[in-house]
């Protein structure tokens, strides 16, 4: 093993670790999921812009069209991470990073229809296997109880996260990913801080910190890692890497915050990431 390619794998695992930590805060801070989405991308834009300034110039979006997009871009993002932080608040931090971990699944039924590819009847088993995961987690749990609300919400993020990474494939072609970064996580805030003049949130002085831990750390930092890992290792390798970030966060919230999972999360949980992990392993030997 070379040292670059465990470098790779050390940078991967890091972020993907940080980003298993970051749904954390959605317990740690008694804020509404808006409010927490608009600390974390407010703190992870000026983080981002600083580097921008910082390193050599990058091309950089100039028509307003191509502001426009990334706007949309922005609010994309701003429905996934609000979806995601509010199944967390209102189930466990298991059953929203779980529900949210259907994001590759969405992704491999999409691209067919996206890039106008045949359509594959294995994708068909892919969603139905995912639902099925989706539905032990959610037994014996009542219609609208809490765990089939963050099943829900959980879902929606993930939905929401996988029609942003199918945009992205175009976008990262065009603009190095500190870029795209930067402009969503500054989109965002935007979009996001007109509301604090209708809505009086109070927030203290450490709320300000954990925001700026999850905004500078969480977020910035760990997108940093990830996509410096990606130089030194394969993208279908880190994918899988990827599918640990529900695992670590489980193991965060049973230290940090004294949540065990119920059986039926774990189990329905474990259908959703061997289904997750096989339909990427499929997808790259395609």
């Amino acid at each position: 093993m070379s040292k670059f390619y465990a470098s790779g794998l050390i940078d991967t695992h890091v972020a993907v670790l940080l980003f298993g930590l970051a749904g954390l805060f959605g317990k740690f801070l008694a804020l509404p999921a808006w409010c927490i989405v608009l600390g974390r991308t407010g703190f992870a834009a000026m983080a981002l812009g600083a580097v921008l300034l910082l390193t050599p110039p990058n091309k950089q979006p100039k028509d307003a069209k191509t502001m426009g997009l990334f706007g949309v871009l922005g609010l994309i993002l701003a429905v996934h991470w609000i979806t995601f932080f509010h199944a967390i608040q209102i189930s466990s931090v298991a059953v929203g990073l779980l529900a949210f971990s259907t994001f590759p699944v969405f992704i491999t039924c999409l691209e067919p229809w996206w890039f106008k590819e045949k359509r594959r009847a294995t994708d068909m088993v892919t969603a139905l296997l995912v639902v099925l995961g989706l539905g032990i987690m959610v037994y014996p749990s009542s219609f609208g109880g809490q765990v089939f609300s963050g099943v829900c919400w959980g879902t929606i993020s993930g939905f929401t996260f996988a029609i942003l990474s199918l945009l992205n494939r175009k976008w990262v072609r065009q603009y190095p990913p500190v870029v795209i970064a930067f402009y969503q996580n500054a989109g965002v805030t935007l979009l996001l801080l007109p509301i604090t003049v209708w809505v009086d949130v109070h927030i203290d002085a450490g709320q300000v910190g954990m925001l700026a831990l999850l905004g500078v750390v969480c977020t910035a930092l760990s997108h940093a890692l990830f996509i410096r890992g990606l130089t030194f290792i394969r993208a279908q390798l880190a994918s899988v890497i990827a599918c640990l970030e529900p695992v670590y966060g489980i193991v965060f919230a049973y230290f940090l915050l004294r949540e065990i999972p119920s059986a039926h999360t774990l189990a329905g949980g474990a259908v959703i990431l061997t289904t997750t992990l096989l339909a990427m392993v499929r997808r790259a030997e395609v």
